[in-house]
């Protein structure tokens, strides 16, 4: 366990032949590390004044150090050194941390980095990025800058701050609603589970129903600067009954709840009332309902004030008779419909069907035939805008605290296709300019709704993008989403590595090959270690589905721009689908 502390005068001298050790371990000859001397040496006056910090062992041995110079706004990463023996151990990752976190402190909103060459990779992945050419420094020194920044406000009001238990409920939100489009073995919800490590930007504890590979959370605790997460997984390999598993554990239980941090379930439900002490109101979910959340959008619409926004039509068909009779209709229209299961999650109730669909199935009762038994709403097709590049789905997050206080979280580019979630981006730019004011101001209006009516908890509000531009929004979620998953992962690697960063969590990244667990923790320690290179961060999200029959990942990706974003997804996506290669049968051997 690496410490790090304040340094003491007394060890100045120790501290300069440290700077020398590491500087000559990039080769330098002897005569620029004396040319070099004067200005590395550490002086005992100077360790207070340049805010000089060491890491060192649990027996006390120095293995590095960083200095914090200048004040806010604008302030210096003067020096960061590590024992050559230390190097590649994270002592460098955690003195840069420890420089922004006390940069944060001192009210500084821009650090300036002079990087040796030889360590120019390090800052880059670290999530520094080059600063203006006109601002490069004389000689072979490479100029880097970061943005430190607090964690924001909104993750603060969250968990109040602190850490938390994070219980991995998907499975016992989905079952309570009893919808016919939900898989009955709830195994993708068991998959889902995983982004339990992503409830906050924190965890103290992650409660999973399915067994995850331990070099899944090694990795995702050392990418995301999380240490002391206890995981207690397994509990329920089979079935939704995630809390109960866990209050039938009288130890487990008093041990998340009896720290005095925050429980953040997937969703409430009634057992994790039961476990979290908190009074359960059926209610509260009502507007889970995709009619509900129809009902709901009416009558904000009908007060008036949200210019920008519309509503499609639709109609709770009596039967799957008059479902067939209104999408006939429509079809004989050449207009295209949307069939909705009243609960399905993640598009798993949400079907498109064109005019052209009906008409090869052979009309509208052979289309319902194929979707799962239950009471449909019959929704209007929003015509998408005519430029197929052109923004969608977009998603707008908030809370109600138990105070009844509404957060706004932000907004966020879904990618959806043919009715499914596959994934989402947040972060600066990732929504178009034009539509940040009305999508923010119906979320916040929701929101309001939604404390009023007795919900405390997360949320979010779909939209699509009409052909003319506007904003139509299609259902609630009052649960954590996937989007949820990167604003959380957003703020931490703001607080970690610097302001600005957009995420993408991307649902399923094809796997070219079912890999024993030992190589999927290989192939995830790879793709840290690429995207990296790229100055992005890679995160694996959901382990589990790498052991599907169809093997799968859900990752995260991290950049500070959409050129770096993209290019970092692309290199996950093309190694991921590569590691089939390896099993490939060997070429004919040449004549």
């Amino acid at each position: 366990m690496v410490k790090v502390r304040a340094a003491r005068a007394a060890e100045a001298e120790a501290l300069t032949g440290l700077v020398m050790r590491s500087k000559a371990h990039w080769g330098y000859d002897a005569g620029f590390l004396a040319a070099c001397a004067p200005q590395l040496r550490i002086l005992p006056d100077e360790v207070t004044a340049r805010r000089i910090v060491v890491a060192e062992d649990p027996e006390g041995t120095l293995l590095g150090l960083a200095s914090l110079e200048g004040g806010a706004p604008l302030a210096t990463l003067g020096l960061l050194f590590v024992e050559p023996s230390a190097i590649g151990r994270g002592v460098g990752r955690i003195l840069y941390r420890d420089v922004l976190r006390r940069a944060v402190e001192r009210g500084v909103r821009r650090l300036v980095i002079d990087s040796d060459p030889h360590a120019a990779g390090f800052y880059r992945a670290m999530g520094a990025v080059a600063a203006p050419a006109a601002e490069a420094p004389t000689g072979t020194l490479v100029r880097f800058e970061a943005a430190p920044a607090p964690l924001a406000d909104w993750a603060r009001a969250w968990t109040g701050g602190g850490r938390a238990v994070h219980v991995g409920n998907v499975a016992e939100y989905n079952a309570q609603f009893a919808d016919p489009s939900l898989d009955p073995d709830q195994s993708a919800a068991h998959h889902y589970s995983c982004l339990a490590a992503f409830y906050s930007p924190y965890p103290s504890a992650l409660v999973l129903p399915r067994a995850v590979p331990a070099g899944w959370t090694d990795l995702v605790c050392r990418q995301l600067g999380w240490t002391g997460v206890e995981v207690y997984d397994g509990l329920a390999e089979r079935g939704p009954g995630l809390v109960d598993a866990v209050r039938a554990r009288p130890a487990l239980a008093a041990r998340l709840t009896g720290a005095g941090e925050p429980l953040v379930p997937w969703g409430l439900t009634r057992p994790f009332g039961l476990l979290a002490g908190r009074p359960w109101r059926s209610g509260e979910l009502r507007y889970e309902s995709k009619a509900a959340a129809h009902g709901l959008f009416q009558r904000i619409l009908a007060e008036g004030g949200h210019p920008g926004i519309v509503l499609p039509a639709q109609v709770r068909a009596g039967g799957r008779w008059a479902a067939a009779r209104l999408l006939a209709a429509r079809a004989r229209a050449g207009e295209s419909t949307v069939l909705k299961s009243e609960h399905g999650v993640g598009g798993s109730g949400t079907t498109v069907v064109t005019a052209g669909q009906v008409r090869a199935a052979g009309g509208a009762r052979a289309v319902l035939r194929r979707l799962p038994r239950g009471p449909l709403l019959v929704e209007e097709y929003v015509e998408a805008p005519a430029d197929p590049a052109a923004v969608r789905d977009l998603t707008y997050d908030g809370f109600v605290d138990p105070a009844g206080e509404v957060h706004e979280v932000g907004a966020a580019l879904m990618d959806v296709t043919a009715g499914a979630y596959r994934g989402a981006t947040v972060g600066p730019g990732s929504v178009p300019e034009w539509a940040h004011e009305p999508l923010l101001a119906f979320g916040a209006a929701v929101g309001r709704e939604l404390a009023a009516s007795g919900y405390r908890g997360w949320f979010d509000v779909d939209f699509v993008v009409d052909a003319e531009g506007r904003l139509a929004p299609t259902e609630v979620n009052l649960r954590l989403t996937g989007p949820s998953i990167a604003f959380m992962v957003a703020a931490r690697l703001d607080e970690l590595r610097g302001a600005g960063h957009l995420v993408r969590i991307a649902d399923r990244v094809a796997l070219g090959a079912r890999l024993p667990e030992a190589q999927v923790d290989e192939l995830c320690a790879d793709l840290a270690r690429g995207c990296a290179e790229l100055g992005a961060v890679f995160v694996p999200a959901i382990p589990t589905g790498a052991f599907d029959p169809a093997p799968w990942l859900g990752v995260l990706v991290a950049a500070r721009g959409p050129e770096a974003l993209d290019a970092a997804e692309a290199l996950v996506r093309t190694r991921a689908a590569a590691v089939g290669a390896m099993f490939d049968p060997p070429g004919p051997a040449a004549p």
